[in-house]
């Protein structure tokens, strides 16, 4: 039996496809995460000083301008529009007429009302002079006494009738609605203030007359421009840090700087949304007001703590060790290398790189020191005890750095550990478009 051996081209073939899986196993596994973007991390030794500075605790929320001031008023009598002297967007002053009525109606009314009164006290005086002391004299004079007071309080009606046929605005602000136009018969109507109670409309003369209806006719709107308040909501965990009296600085996209106040209200009577229960502050805006809007949304930070000449340093400078110790590097010697500590660095701020070289003879020195820590604020900490004013630390942090160059730890693609290369010697794949290596097996 004669055995057959195979060809050379056959062997060489088969060696081919062997190199080229052998390749490719290496290019996927070994090369190509080496093209991968790598992140590695490295360090910066920062120096800063202790410094006094200011500490604040505060609520955040948010809350929309509203005018302090925001009245509408009627008018309290009866009549038909004779005069509408100002229009929405106009600035009143407290006094100014707003619209007036006729007043023949009312003077008929005013003039009968004196008749009746005069009438009233004449009865009177007649009856005390026939008075006699008798029971029937006695009981006239009550009589008429009691008439000449019904008498009184409807001449005094129609006074105050006369005077409520011109309407002016109880405050000084900025018409914002208008609703009566020359030749509308108006009634005798209430006026709500910004509070939510309803008060008699007010007329030229002052006085303030009775309601007759609930119908807001003849309604003009006056808001003030002086004076702002913002209701804002603060959650259960926080409305118990605020009182009366914190400040507040509110800041908007719509106004320009930041604008100022102070809570003058926190209510007994919570809210509940979706689970979440909050109480309503009232804040007041303080100064004058001036470029304020109604309606402007405002982002409001509640002061209820602020404590100046804190001594603190950078949160990141305060080691916490296992043994609950908080300690700090305090340099001792900054020498004269170009890393020595800078004595300008503040908490949070921006510090200088400092140099960690213990061989250099001008190395930062460098003591762990243990401190005592107050309150955070922001990324500074309070240092109670441990430090002093103008003391530098030295501390390290991390920086994240990510390589994009797609060499990652391979300095030549298409090597293969080692050094070696990819068939070719070019780190290129074989080209067998031509066909294997000795021909067609």
């Amino acid at each position: 039996m004669r055995l057959h051996l195979p060809r050379p081209r056959v062997l060489v073939a088969a060696g081919a496809v062997l190199v080229l899986a052998v390749a490719a196993v290496l290019w996927f596994a070994v090369m190509r995460p080496a093209q991968a973007a790598t992140t590695s991390a490295t360090s910066q030794t920062l120096t800063a000083q202790a410094t006094l500075t200011t500490f604040e605790q505060s609520v955040t929320t948010s809350g929309t301008l509203t005018p302090a001031v925001n009245e509408t008023v009627s008018f309290a009598a009866t009549g038909t529009v004779q005069t509408v002297d100002v229009a929405e967007g106009d600035t009143v002053t407290a006094g100014q007429t707003l619209a007036t009525i006729d007043t023949l109606q009312l003077d008929a009314t005013r003039t009968e009302a004196l008749y009746d009164l005069e009438v009233a006290k004449a009865a009177l005086e007649e009856a005390q002079d026939a008075d006699d002391d008798s029971d029937g004299a006695n009981a006239l004079v009550e009589s008429r006494t009691a008439a000449l007071a019904v008498a009184q309080s409807a001449y005094d009606d129609a006074e105050a009738a006369m005077a409520d046929a011109t309407l002016v605005a109880p405050v000084a602000g900025l018409v914002t609605s208008v609703g009566v136009a020359v030749g509308d018969a108006v009634s005798g109507s209430s006026s709500a203030s910004a509070g939510g109670g309803t008060t008699g409309a007010t007329g030229a003369g002052g006085s303030t007359g009775s309601s007759t209806t609930t119908t807001a006719s003849g309604a003009f709107t006056v808001v003030g421009t002086d004076a702002w308040t913002v209701s804002v909501s603060v959650g259960e965990s926080d409305v118990a840090d605020l009182a009366v009296g914190n400040q507040v600085e509110m800041t908007s996209d719509d106004v320009s700087g930041t604008i100022f106040g102070v809570v003058t209200e926190i209510g007994k009577l919570p809210s509940s949304s979706s689970g979440s229960v909050t109480y309503p502050v009232t804040i007041e805006v303080t100064g004058d007001g001036e470029g304020l809007y109604d309606g402007v949304a405002v982002d409001v930070s509640i002061i209820y703590s602020r404590r100046t000449d804190v001594l603190a340093i950078p949160s990141a400078a305060v080691t916490q060790n296992a043994d609950g110790t908080a300690t700090v590097e305090l340099v001792t010697s900054s020498g004269t290398s170009d890393g020595a500590a800078s004595d300008g660095a503040t908490p949070g701020g921006d510090s200088t790189a400092g140099s960690a070289d213990a061989d250099s003879a001008n190395a930062v020195e460098t003591m762990t020191t243990t401190v005592e820590l107050g309150e955070t604020s922001g990324s500074t900490v309070e240092i109670t005890s441990g430090l002093s004013e103008g003391d530098t630390v030295q501390y390290t942090v991390a920086i994240a750095s990510q390589d994009t160059s797609g060499t990652g730890t391979q300095d030549q693609q298409g090597q293969l550990p080692g050094g070696g290369e990819l068939p070719g010697g070019d780190g290129q794949m074989p080209d067998f478009s031509g066909g294997f290596p000795g021909g067609q097996g």
